[in-house]
């Protein structure tokens, strides 16, 4: 506070309302009734000066101009005044010159609180005014002694007793009347009304203060403002009230009032003023400039309010607030985690995922290292994330945290499973790293301020660490609370890493197991082959697809790929009997109609199989023109390409029978067989098995499907070698999410 405060000159009938709406603004709050008397909310303050030896109202501020319905002229008799604002007893009785608030005030007289009425319009007849409107009002005063002497312009109020008499040397008195809004009440109502006033004007904390004389100095408080800070009149008189401030002082507020003093107009202002003790309290202060007559400023009249208890109120309601939204934050962090991380189905993602979530809500750095990372390394870094993306590339290169400060217990600690809190990291790298001067000049780099390293872990082993840092100069300093939420995290985390890791040994065990019961393809004279198995991501990573090219007594070569149905190790171990049917078979020479169908009678009578795919096709030895014959047979599966070496292609689609298992007792009871169709393949043709997983797209239509692999098959260079047609194919034909099993098999006859 830079000096006294009081009701506004120009705007004192704001002073109160203006007073408790402008801090509470501030404070982001709602004015309360329940916090202050009702009248506080409403009530309009008129200030007036009186020149007690000419008995005449010099300085009216607004609300005491509106008294009088503007009709009178400053500087005016004190009577005038009175009867043009209408001032009457409670009863409507005009006052006697002597019995007048105002009359006794200008006297001399301190009047610290008496009910008055005011009427509207003027004159009175009968006690009341023309519109019969009728205001009540709280008056109070007193004189103010002149301590220079009958010339002195600026009031020092220096020894003004409370019943002065007018003595030598008064000269101004001060009167304040506080209407009251809801004048129209009456009885009981009208009482109470007066008695909240009564107590508001002997509480109110007024100043005034000597804007004549230099560095704005006190003239005179009142006992409200000594019970409220503790100093004395004596000790105060003659001083700037900026004695009020301390060490916590708000220097914006103290700036807002400097500013508004020097421009000559009013302000409210709440701040940290301290009392005469030193205890500290909360002044809600309205300070506003007096004018005299001529319109020259003589004062600063104030008023100070003990708002402690509404501020402290307010903070604990911000408190409250900023905990529960914390709280709030915080389940969301961990929800949007558990949410996030159970999705990961490999531990790379899943430690991504856990860096990215982490920041920039809990941390502006965070590094994932896991003690036994896949591939079989005994540390890897997993995953890192920054808010500024030039940080994440340093992050790579940054080590575990240790170094100075004890700081090397952090990765013991994290390792044991305890978390570790650095709440302030060194500034220094030198004293973080000094045997590393490239860790310390990364370390410097990220301007790290905090940190923290969580342990994750899982099924009672520490599976790594996650490390969070915040860095200079907004980040926050880390403290407990931040821990327990950060190894809550990681708990969560651990588990879903753990999850992900075991799923990828299940899955790299099934594809093991998967790929063991696919042949490994041979090297065959006069052919050059090419194949491809790839595991769909729905099912366990294993399944019924498989492929077969086999050498055959005579210079027979056998070809076959099929699909049993269903993405589980019932169907892998389907597929396994399935083909090791068919190879037996193929072996004794069978033409390919009758292998499928012996096939089918096995999966019918053998129950191998709930039903499956497979087309068969045996390429003959070859002839003097270095052409071979191909005959195959197709159980519903999707046809093989055959593109000539002119570039024509088509599709070996003849006698298309049904799927294996799918008619009972096919070529049985029925005598139905499957037949097989022959084609004559020059040198260079090129053959193209596929499984359905290429076609068969959720959303997508499978004959479309069927002839974007041929078109890429098409526009595949003639001399394309069976390695560079299978990758093209699925380069192109591949869908974004592979639901089932893929297998691909490419053959090309060489020219002898």
């Amino acid at each position: 506070m830079t000096g006294p405060a009081a009701p506004p000159g120009d705007a004192v009938d704001r002073a109160v309302d203006q007073a408790v709406a402008t801090s509470t603004e501030s404070m982001g709050a709602t004015p309360s009734t329940s916090a202050m008397p009702h009248v506080l909310h409403s009530a309009s303050v008129a200030v007036l000066m009186l020149d007690v030896r000419e008995r005449q109202v010099v300085y009216a501020n607004a609300t005491g101009i509106e008294l009088t319905g503007g009709t009178v002229r400053l500087p005016v008799s004190i009577r005038d005044w009175a009867d043009a604002a209408g001032l009457t007893d409670l009863d409507g009785e005009p006052f006697a010159d002597e019995s007048s608030p105002l009359a006794r005030i200008a006297a001399g007289e301190t009047v610290t609180g008496e009910p008055v009425a005011l009427h509207s319009g003027a004159p009175l007849v009968a006690g009341i005014g023309d519109d019969g409107t009728t205001t009540l009002a709280w008056v109070t005063g007193f004189a103010l002694a002149d301590a220079g002497g009958p010339d002195q312009k600026g009031p020092d109020l220096n020894g003004s007793g409370p019943d002065t008499g007018g003595g030598v040397g008064a000269s101004r008195a001060l009167a304040v009347l506080l209407p009251l809004a809801d004048s129209a009440a009456g009885g009981e109502d009208r009482l109470t009304a007066v008695r909240d006033r009564a107590v508001l004007a002997t509480e109110m904390s007024f100043t005034i203060s000597d804007a004549q004389s230099d560095d704005d100095p006190l003239a005179w408080v009142n006992p409200s403002f000594e019970r409220l800070t503790g100093y004395s009149l004596e000790e105060v008189v003659g001083t700037n009230c900026r004695f009020l401030q301390g060490p916590n002082t708000d220097r914006a507020s103290v700036r807002r009032i400097r500013e508004a003093l020097d421009d000559r107009r009013p302000i409210t202002e709440v701040l940290l003023n301290y009392r005469r003790d030193g205890t500290a309290f909360w002044n809600q202060i309205t300070i506003s400039p007096v004018l005299d007559g001529d319109g020259e400023l003589v004062n600063f009249v104030g008023v100070q309010s003990d708002v402690t208890e509404r501020v402290i109120v307010e903070q604990e309601r911000r408190a409250a607030l900023a905990d529960a939204e914390a709280a709030r934050a915080q389940l969301r962090l961990l929800a949007e985690a558990t949410t996030q991380m159970t999705a990961a189905l490999d531990t790379a993602d899943a430690c991504t995922r856990l860096a990215r979530i982490v920041v920039p809500e809990l941390a502006d750095l965070a590094t994932v290292d896991l003690i036994d990372a896949p591939g079989g390394h005994s540390r890897q870094r997993m995953a890192v994330a920054a808010r500024e993306s030039d940080d994440e590339e340093l992050l790579r290169r940054f080590g575990p945290l240790h170094g100075g400060r004890g700081d090397a217990s952090a990765a013991s600690a994290a390792g044991a499973g305890r978390p570790h809190l650095v709440s302030d990291l060194p500034e220094s790298g030198a004293d973080q790293y000094p045997d590393d001067p490239d860790a310390a000049e990364v370390y410097e780099r990220l301007r790290l301020r905090s940190a923290m390293v969580v342990p994750l872990r899982a099924r009672g082993r520490v599976l790594g660490t996650l490390t969070l840092y915040t860095q200079f100069p907004y980040g926050s300093r880390y403290g407990q609370r931040d821990l327990h939420l950060a190894a809550d995290l990681a708990g969560r985390a651990g588990l879903a890493v753990d999850n992900a890791r075991l799923y990828e040994v299940e899955r790299a065990a099934a594809a093991t197991l998967q790929h063991s019961l696919l042949p490994a393809v041979p090297d065959v004279p006069g052919l050059q082959i090419a194949a491809r198995y790839l595991v769909g991501k729905d099912g366990n990573q294993v399944g019924g697809d498989w492929y077969d090219v086999l050498p055959l007594p005579g210079g027979y070569v056998g070809a076959a790929v099929g699909d049993v149905v269903g993405h589980d190790l019932s169907a892998a171990a389907a597929m396994g009997q399935l083909r090791g049917v068919l190879r037996s078979y193929a072996w004794g020479g069978d033409p390919p109609g009758s292998v499928l169908d012996r096939c089918d009678q096995l999966v019918q009578g053998l129950d191998i199989a709930a039903m499956a795919t497979a087309v068969y096709a045996v390429l003959g030895p070859v002839a003097a023109d270095g052409s071979r014959e191909l005959s195959y047979a197709n159980a519903g599966h999707p046809a093989p390409l055959l593109r000539e070496p002119d570039g024509t292609i088509g599709r070996l689609d003849a006698h298309h029978s049904p799927m294996l298992g799918a008619v009972p007792e096919f070529g049985v009871a029925s005598g139905a067989r499957r037949d097989e169709v022959a084609v004559t393949c020059a040198p260079g043709s090129l053959l193209v098995f596929y499984t359905d997983g290429l076609t068969d797209i959720a959303g997508e239509d499978a004959d479309e499907r069927a002839e974007l692999i041929e078109r890429t098959v098409a526009a595949m260079d003639a001399d394309a070698s069976p390695e560079d047609v299978v990758e093209r194919t699925l380069e192109v034909c591949l869908p974004e999410q592979l639901g089932d099993d893929v297998a691909l098999l490419a053959i090309r006859l060489t020219a002898r």
